[in-house]
């Protein structure tokens, strides 16, 4: 079976200054969430990803990670936030934000 990946068209999509900074909180979180999972599931740090023995060398804090896997976090917020404006809907914050 061939799989061909038909992500949404957000090329058109621009992003404002708030926006941006939201995308940095995003990937801090998608970091945290990830990371709560794998702990949840026995894996701890180690220098070197070993799948066998639940090792994994980002179980850091987000500051802490490299910025190649900052930057594969951010990707993934700024693709979530611009496909949730090309489909029209509105990000705003909230007073109490």
């Amino acid at each position: 079976m061939a799989y061909h990946p038909q992500p949404i068209d957000a090329a058109h999509v621009g992003l404002t200054p708030a926006i941006l900074d939201l995308t940095e909180r995003l990937a801090e979180n998608a970091h945290d969430l990830w990371a709560k999972q794998r702990l949840a599931d026995g894996w701890v740090y180690g220098p070197k990803r070993d799948d066998a023995q639940k090792l994994h060398p980002c179980l850091v804090p987000y500051d802490d990670l490299p910025d190649s896997e900052k930057e594969y976090d951010r990707q993934a917020a700024l693709g979530t936030l611009r496909a949730i404006l090309a489909l029209g809907y509105r990000i705003e914050k909230g007073p109490d934000a």
